[in-house]
């Protein structure tokens, strides 16, 4: 027997940016997005007529306020399924502490298997490849060692976004370099999958094809366009105490079925 219902909780990542609905877009509506869990959703649903599909997930959310606003009600809504993702957005705040953090995450996973449901946890992405961020890199590999303690002790599904090779082409990811586009998204869907041992028409361990050796001259304007129109307004937003998710909702607060 199959899961009849699944509860997505977490920031950016699982909401989905930068995996855009093509249709049914209103005008003047924020942004809707499809993302990896959705996609996950879409096939556990094939497999279970009444499957039934929440995702609690905020764009900006830091790992207090997910745990403090989506855990409980993640805990309400008594799903088989859980998926829980957090803490990349305290990560790349300066005088993040990462033992905190994890903390945090251990009594949030400790009620949400409290519950009886499975939970599957995330480690994230080496940031080795990215300016600037892989200067943090040491903090964001505590954090995600802890990750997989937690999923040790608690019993866990573990999806290791760290050891995705086909993540570290940049073809699987938006202009911000902070989001997954659609490929992206589709691959982690394809590994969640995996995971959980539920087959998938995609291979998450796919290998890009070659591409054209780039002029390092272009690569360097490219990494300046990304530092100013990307990097930049990120950074100003979160000095002002501001995040892209202030005000929003949630895309799907309540288990519902499918379309």
């Amino acid at each position: 027997m199959g899961y009849t219902s699944y509860v997505a909780v977490g920031d950016s990542f699982t909401e989905g940016l930068n995996d855009p609905v093509v249709n049914g877009q209103a005008v003047g509506e924020v942004a809707r997005y499809r993302g990896w869990a959705d996609r996950v959703a879409e096939r556990l649903a094939q497999l279970e007529p009444e499957f039934r599909y929440a995702n609690l997930a905020v764009r900006g959310k830091l790992i207090d306020q997910i745990v403090e606003e989506q855990v409980p009600r993640a805990v309400e809504l008594k799903p088989d399924l859980i998926s829980f993702c957090a803490g990349g957005n305290d990560l790349l705040r300066p005088g993040s502490d990462p033992d905190r953090m994890a903390k945090k995450l251990a009594g949030a996973v400790r009620q949400l298997r409290g519950t009886g449901a499975d939970v599957v946890l995330f480690t994230g992405m080496d940031p080795r490849d990215t300016p600037i961020m892989r200067r943090v890199r040491g903090k964001f590999a505590v954090f995600f060692m802890h990750v997989r303690a937690i999923s040790d002790l608690y019993g866990c599904h573990l999806v290791d976004i760290w050891s995705m090779q086909s993540l570290r082409d940049w073809r699987a990811w938006s202009e911000d370099r902070l989001h997954l586009n659609a490929d992206g998204h589709r691959l982690v869907a394809a590994r969640v999958l995996d995971v959980l041992a539920v087959p998938s028409d995609d291979d998450w361990r796919m290998t890009w094809p070659p591409r054209e050796q780039v002029d390092p001259r272009i690569k360097r304007r490219e990494d300046a366009q990304w530092l100013r129109e990307h990097l930049g307004p990120w950074i100003g937003r979160r000095l002002r105490g501001r995040s892209s998710g202030d005000g929003l909702d949630p895309k799907r607060p309540d288990l519902t079925r499918l379309p």
